[in-house]
């Protein structure tokens, strides 16, 4: 059995022509189905809603909209050690995020006679899924519900199945209104479209299953997203002084997610290629999930071999990957000249896991390549802007000729006598 299947120089084109589609997924495939659960919660609300439960997540709430969800009960319950973590992540969160928001601001300026701005505010009401399926993720409720409440979201709900104590305690720490107990394309329905139960949100955010993903595309607006999350992926941009122990675990902490992850290696070394596949089998043999780590790399892992630090930046740039870890030489140089990638991990002492905790900026990242246009999910995903636009009439005295040209210009005469009606006046 080969772990990570490798490419050099020669061979390389195919294999990236490969990987830049990975972006492309199969939701067509599930959307007739999705289509049937959200024309059912729009028509029917909560009935709709049980009954998907109960079909999909065999169980049956005894009420959707949990509000009183025992958050800080959960929270004293958990293990000394992990309380703490949640609590330490959620603060740097908020810290990092505040920054953000501080460069989020409203402005105006006055030109001319015409005063000119942007009004900044937070959307009332979020949305936020927290998946329930193979893991429990208390991180990403604290990684969307943190950042919306720095926003200033007045209520966020979280939408998740039969939530465990250390997702209740997140909910808790970030502030969160109300827990949805439903998941599936069935919440996302229930958050869209709104029922009896269940208040309809400005925007969905957070990670789910290719059902979620899908329906957060038909839903789109009605309400806005994120994005549409494929799945989890990381490219390690290494030299031949990377450490193949470190490197391997960087790969496997993807690929332990879901067997559709990538865990991709860019190296100038073909020697590096050969210990880090060792590595992997030495890991995975005492990995709990190494059934999922091990198809993940079996089935998406690359290695590939370039030349040089510039083959190291093509391939990055080229790929978009939602992680990029640098185990090179001179990490901060070579991290200035990757433009495309959704989070950078400088340096062989900072691994990704770092990432996904405690270190603050938020890991809802574009996947499949989005990162050429996309960004980390933050503050500003959960405001709106509105454009302040206030003429005196000398100014709009001055500006009209233009303004009238233009519209005659395009056959809009009603345009040019909004105008003239006004300066006639003056």
């Amino acid at each position: 059995m080969t772990l990570l299947r490798c490419a050099v120089a020669d061979e390389l084109e195919p294999v990236l022509r490969r990987l830049e589609r990975r972006g492309e997924s199969d939701l067509e495939r599930v959307e007739p189905a999705v289509r049937e659960v959200l024309a059912a919660v729009r028509a029917e609300g909560d009935a709709a809603v049980l009954r998907y439960v109960e079909k999909f997540e065999q169980r049956r709430p005894t009420e959707l909209v949990i509000r009183d969800y025992g958050g800080a009960a959960a929270l004293a319950s958990l293990a000394p050690a992990l309380a703490l973590a949640l609590s330490e992540s959620a603060r740097r969160i908020e810290r990092f995020h505040q920054h953000q928001a501080e460069g989020s601001a409203s402005f105006a300026y006055e030109e001319d006679g015409i005063r000119l701005g942007t009004r900044v505010r937070p959307v009332d009401r979020v949305g936020v899924y927290a998946p329930g399926g193979k893991a429990r993720y208390p991180s990403s409720v604290l990684m969307c519900a943190v950042i919306a409440r720095v926003a200033g979201v007045k209520e966020i709900i979280v939408a998740t199945p039969d939530a465990a104590p250390e997702v209740r305690a997140a909910c808790h720490l970030a502030g969160v209104s109300a827990i949805l107990d439903a998941g599936g394309a069935q919440a996302i329905a229930a958050l869209a479209y709104g029922t009896a139960s269940v208040p309809r949100v400005d925007k969905i955010v957070g990670p789910g299953n290719i059902y979620v993903a899908a329906a957060k595309r038909l839903v789109f607006g009605e309400v806005d997203i994120d994005s549409i999350a494929g799945p989890s992926e990381i490219l390690v941009v290494a030299d031949d002084g990377a450490d193949a122990e470190v490197v391997a675990a960087d790969l496997l902490s993807q690929a332990e997610h879901d067997e559709a992850a990538y865990p991709l290696l860019v190296t100038t070394s073909a020697d590096l290629v050969v210990a880090v596949r060792a590595a992997l089998a030495r890991q995975l043999a005492a990995l709990p999930r190494r059934r999922i780590a091990e198809a993940s790399v079996m089935d998406n892992g690359w290695a590939m071999v370039v030349r040089d630090r510039h083959g190291l930046v093509a391939v990055a740039n080229r790929l978009a990957v939602e992680h990029v870890a640098l185990h090179v030489g001179a990490a901060r140089e070579l991290a200035d000249q990757i433009t495309h990638a959704g989070a950078l991990f400088i340096g062989g002492m900072t691994p990704e896991a770092a990432g996904d905790y405690v270190a603050g900026p938020s890991h809802v990242l574009p996947t499949g390549g989005a990162a050429r246009y996309g960004s980390p999910l933050g503050v500003y995903d959960f405001v709106a802007r509105t454009s302040l636009i206030e003429y005196s009439a000398a100014a709009l005295t001055r500006a009209g000729p233009a303004i009238e040209t233009l519209a005659r210009a395009e056959g809009l005469d009603a345009h040019a006598r909004a105008v003239s009606v006004r300066t006639s006046k003056a």
